[in-house]
């Protein structure tokens, strides 16, 4: 069910769908959900182009695992006080 998951994190090349198409259509069902994209390298996915793609966070590859932690605590974080569940 939508409802279940907190935050999604997608990776930007992945069979049949792109991250960032990805986080348009599950933006389409849940606005308020968090989405990180991870990349190594995307000209159609940038800073600038991110939040109205859907994208709340970009994580270039290789990951940083710490990196990764500070983003979704950040987002989760944001989310909580905003008064979302």
């Amino acid at each position: 069910a939508p409802g279940s998951f907190d935050l999604i994190i997608t990776d930007m090349t992945m069979p049949n769908l792109t991250g960032d198409k990805l986080a348009n259509e599950v933006k389409k069902i849940r606005p308020d959900i968090p989405v990180i994209l991870c990349t190594g390298f995307s000209e159609k996915v940038h800073s600038d182009n991110s939040f109205e793609l859907g994208i709340d966070a970009i994580l270039m590859k290789p990951i940083n695992w710490d990196k990764l932690g500070k983003a979704v605590r950040k987002l989760l974080d944001s989310n909580d006080s905003s008064g979302q569940e």
